[in-house]
């Protein structure tokens, strides 16, 4: 029972903030102080920035935006995600509370109810709509822009800031963040484009997390129970069995490699060592120590008796995710009764009643189901999206009890589970096998443990012999998560920039960004850093000043003398060594006639000379990279527009004022990564004679990021007809526009792909998915993303291209959109 003057502060704050304390009645379970924080702040008319654990309940927030803006007859809410899983999630979840009228989706590909108070959509939709100056904004009072920390993502981190820069004043903005180690510095930016914004930050799991080690099949505690997390003080268990490992592996190396040579001697007779029987891998110590890694069934079986299902295992590979369902299927793992079996198999036959059988079979559909009523999925990019919204429902509905997923499940969706199980705390970025970071270690781990259904949440990492128990822990107690600003300058940002506000207005937005503010926090750094040097180097010039002369200039002459002479009369050609030499002389010269040669502290002066010349030459550095970070966004803007004039669609008149053409007219509604090279595709009119095939696989071509060891199909792989020429005549062109972006210092962009061009020519042209999937080389879900992207660039060629080709362009649209591409919820 509270104490009376806990109860009177609770009197209080429910009489200053009713909406807030109504809104919490109607909850599920009481709101916890960062989320009341959060609703008085919106109560109050404030913005506000909540950072917060995943898992914690930050959406609750924005949803109480969106509980004021529908107390107001006239007024609306926006509700931003950065995937369309996400928004058909929300979407779903608002539903349920104001009713199928009120709620809309708009996710670039669907648009339901858009025209209603509250609409759930992707930020780009948002984006678009601001710079569209849409009629869809009126009435708009708050906007929520959930995982608003994917500002830092490389490539769609910009749109977050446009929005954030772009929304009208009176707009309140929810933004909602992972716990990031800058909140502060994020929430200042947010309060000098905002204006008054509430900052709120939060480091509690509202479940609590226990965090163990498996080792011989035992659930050994990460940390010491007596010394709790706090203090970070590791199980003594987990170090004693890392110093034996240790101490013995040399000698187990020397052991394998005197066997190793033995068998090369005499020859293996054995035919090999045996794999052991069971799961139970032995890894033997030299004083015959045994360390069990046990494999993923008994595993599972062994989370079942401790009663940690359901569980998420992360795997950092698809190919992974997918064996170890194989794995547990082959072992005869069934973690469902008839009950909840049957319940599976209605769920699933009806979620993809319209899904053709000879499709299904190609997706595997039948096994697949039967995995699922084994309680089994794996979650993970290339599965259909319409089977991962399955394994998400029915892992929510605890139906299914164990997902093997890669880390892309850890972003977003609502799939909380009791334990998350780490396999390896390394993953391949592409290039190298790396460790993760305490940030992602968070994320993937903050998905243990649902809330008002479990006590704590259980993270499991396994053990193996590169395991460094006092790494793990540090990975678990430390929380570093910076909030870095990826935004850049884009041709479609600058023609929209320079119409609504003309090339000066233009610079002053694009200086507002988080990327200059941030350029700016580190330039004060900097600043200081010159004052003091400053302050440094006048001491130092007193020190070796000298009554008889110009010290400085003699020290430099001295410096130059050293330079010249350390070089000497090797390198370089004939004439270069001629005047080195002629140089050396001629200082040798000025030096002996020089005032300060006679000084008789000459010396003295001269150790100091050498830190003055030191320190300057740090200084003038330091004020480089000053120059270099002062409106560093504001340059690159201005070397967007120069290409941009120098391809006339942006004129610039004798006064410096700057004005679109009607080409850059036709910019402003094309978006994406090759904003300049469609613009100028339509422009020169090098697409006119291509099918809807051709013109479907030309666009697969721009969106299309092949992998890494992808070398692309010959000549001999790709489309005939038309569209040989018109890829020739677009690879052209970019090569072009490469060369000019580059002689105007800008990065450029990556070639054309034709990887998958065939394969999106034949689906047109209506080949079954068999095929296709065949000619493409990918998993379903990989060739349904990339054919959902075509589909985004081929709606806005229907609607900036001229008749024509937008006529070509909805035929392909109706030619793609067919089969597995066009099943969805939503």
């Amino acid at each position: 029972m509270t104490d009376p003057a806990s109860r009177y502060a609770q009197a209080q704050a429910r009489q200053a903030h009713p909406i807030t304390a109504s809104f919490a009645d109607e909850q599920r379970f009481d709101l916890d102080p960062f989320q009341i924080a959060g609703c008085h702040a919106l109560e109050d008319g404030r913005s506000v920035l909540v950072a917060a654990p995943t898992g914690a309940g930050k959406t609750i927030v924005g949803e109480f935006a969106v509980h004021l803006a529908m107390r107001e007859p006239d007024e609306k809410a926006f509700y931003t995600t950065p995937m369309k899983a996400l928004s058909n999630q929300k979407f779903r979840e608002l539903q349920q509370v104001y009713g199928e009228n009120e709620v809309g989706l708009l996710t670039g590909d669907t648009n339901i109810n858009g025209n209603a108070r509250v609409v759930v959509m992707t930020t780009e939709v948002l984006r678009n709509m601001l710079y569209a100056d849409s009629p869809a904004l009126r009435g708009l009072r708050y906007v929520v822009m959930d995982e608003v920390h994917y500002l830092a993502d490389r490539f769609r981190g910009a749109v977050w800031e446009e929005v954030i820069i772009h929304l009208p004043a009176r707009v309140k903005l929810v933004s909602l963040s992972a716990t990031v180690s800058n909140a502060e510095e994020f929430g200042d930016w947010l309060d000098t484009v905002r204006g008054d914004t509430a900052v709120i930050v939060s480091e509690t799991r509202p479940v609590p997390l226990e965090q163990h080690v498996l080792v011989r099949g035992d659930l050994l505690p990460l940390f010491d129970d007596r010394a709790g997390i706090a203090t970070a003080q590791v199980n003594q268990e987990l170090m004693r069995l890392r110093s034996v490992r240790g101490s013995t592996f040399e000698s187990n190396r020397r052991a394998q490699d005197y066997r190793s040579q033995r068998h090369r001697m005499q020859g293996d007779r054995s035919g090999g060592p045996r794999p052991p029987k069971g799961g139970v891998r032995p890894l033997r110590s030299a004083n015959a120590q045994r360390i069990e890694r046990i494999d993923r069934p008994q595993v599972v079986e062994l989370l079942a008796r401790a009663n940690l299902l359901p569980a998420i295992f992360f795997i950092f590979s698809r190919a992974g995710c997918e064996a170890a369902v194989q794995q547990l299927r082959r072992s005869g793992v069934r973690l469902t009764d008839r009950d909840e079996r049957d319940e599976i198999r209605r769920i699933v036959d009806e979620r993809t009643l319209t899904l053709p059988d000879e499709d299904l079979a190609v997706l595997g559909f039948w096994e697949w189901r039967e995995n699922l009523e084994r309680g089994v999925a794996a979650h993970h990019a290339g599965l259909l999206p319409a089977f991962k919204e399955i394994v998400e429902e029915l892992f929510q509905r605890k139906l299914v009890k164990v997902v093997f997923a890669t880390e892309t499940l850890a972003l977003g969706i609502n799939m909380p589970a009791r334990t998350v199980v780490l396999e390896k705390l390394e993953k391949f970025n592409g290039e190298a096998r790396v460790a993760i970071t305490s940030g992602e270690y968070t994320q993937l781990t903050g998905r243990a443990g649902r809330r008002g259904i479990d006590v704590e949440g259980h993270a499991v990492i396994q053990w193996s012999e590169s395991l460094d128990p006092q790494a793990v822990a540090a990975l678990a107690s430390r929380r570093t998560y910076p909030l870095n600003s990826s935004f850049r300058p884009t041709y479609n940002m600058a023609v929209n920039l320079i119409d609504q506000f003309g090339r000066a207005r233009a610079r002053e937005i694009l200086e507002s960004s988080f990327a200059q503010f941030q350029a700016d926090r580190a330039v004060v750094g900097l600043a200081r850093e010159v004052k003091d040097a400053e302050e440094s180097l006048a001491g130092y010039a007193a020190s070796m000043a000298c009554e008889r002369g110009d010290f400085a200039e003699f020290a430099r002459m001295r410096r130059e003398l050293g330079d010249l002479e350390r070089k000497g009369d090797r390198s370089g050609p004939p004439k270069v060594r001629q005047q080195r030499q002629e140089r050396i002389e001629s200082l040798r010269r000025s030096l002996k006639r020089h005032p300060c040669q006679s000084c008789p502290d000459r010396e003295k002066h001269a150790r100091w000379a050498e830190r003055y010349g030191k320190l300057r030459r740090h200084t003038d550095k330091l004020r480089q990279q000053i120059d270099m970070r002062t409106g560093t966004v504001a340059r690159i803007f201005d070397r967007v527009v120069d290409v941009l004039t120098a391809l006339d669609y942006v004129h610039l008149d004798p006064h410096g004022a700057t004005a679109l053409t009607a080409a850059g007219a036709t910019m402003k509604r094309i978006y994406g990564e090759r904003d300049l090279l469609v613009a100028e595709s339509l422009r020169t009119r090098i697409w006119k004679d291509l099918d809807p095939a051709g013109l479907a696989a030309l666009a697969c071509c721009l969106v299309y990021e092949p992998r890494r060891d992808e070398s692309g199909p010959g000549e001999h792989g790709l489309p005939r007809g038309a569209f040989r020429g018109a890829l020739t005549a677009t690879q052209e062109l970019w090569a072009r526009l490469d060369d000019l972006e580059r002689d105007h210092r800008l990065p450029g962009s990556s070639p054309v792909a034709t990887g998958l061009a065939q394969a999106m020519h034949s689906w047109a042209r209506g080949a079954s998915l068999d095929r296709v999937l065949q000619e493409a080389d990918l998993a379903a879900g990989d060739f349904v993303r990339w054919t959902k992207q075509t589909i985004d660039l081929l709606d806005q060629l229907s609607m900036v291209a001229d008749a024509p080709l937008a006529t070509t362009a909805r035929a392909a649209l109706d030619a793609v959109r067919r089969g597995i591409v066009a099943y969805g919820s939503y």
